[in-house]
């Protein structure tokens, strides 16, 4: 069995989503970042972390790719073009989505008081709007972002949405906002996301 550190309402929800759609069972403990319970597995203190055997496994995407990988599913298969479309695709969503709002969340309430630059979500939001656009050029003629099949991109993608969404970042492209409301209604994802509230 598979245990998952970290709170719903983090990047948790990536992993926790992911084991869902494979059918896994596993343990939740819902430890807040920087936790003892956290610290004594990534001295980093972030979570998620997804223990196996023992063995800690850190950051979201690099846990819901093993996952994929190992079960076989939500993925193509390493070696593959499909496959390193889906990785290529990955990246961008880590380095213009993710990352924006990783950004934004830093100075407004994570960073001390005195670092913080909240003039900088201006400039994160126009840089995410504008990334809405290389999105909607790059999404396949599918239900997900890779066409008919559901790939670990959709994970992260749809978190990054629910996300820009509790922090006041707005959806622009219609494409975009209809393949959100599409991804969040499934019932994997309403399962996790009751575990919020």
């Amino acid at each position: 069995m598979y245990t998952v550190i970290g709170r719903a309402n983090s990047r948790a929800t990536r992993v926790l989503w992911m084991l869902e759609e494979l059918a896994q069972d596993y343990e939740h403990v819902p430890a807040a970042p920087q936790s003892e319970g956290v610290v004594s597995f990534n001295p980093a203190g972030k979570v998620p972390v997804l223990i196996e055997d023992g063995t800690p496994i850190t950051d979201s995407t690099a846990i819901i790719q093993y996952l994929a990988d190992k079960h076989g599913a939500l993925t193509f298969p390493a070696g593959t073009l499909d496959r390193a479309r889906q990785d290529s695709l990955t990246q961008f969503l880590l380095d213009e989505f993710d990352a924006a709002l990783w950004m934004a969340a830093r100075h407004s309430f994570l960073l001390p008081e005195q670092l913080r630059q909240s003039a900088i979500k201006e400039s994160l939001i126009w840089e995410f709007t504008n990334s809405q656009k290389t999105l909607v050029n790059r999404m396949g003629e599918g239900p997900y972002l890779m066409g008919r099949d559901m790939t670990v991109p959709d994970i992260i993608l749809t978190h990054c949405g629910i996300w820009a969404r509790v922090a006041k970042f707005p959806i622009h492209e219609p494409r975009l906002s209809d393949y959100l409301t599409r991804m969040t209604a499934r019932a994997p994802l309403a399962k996790v996301l009751a575990m919020m509230g």
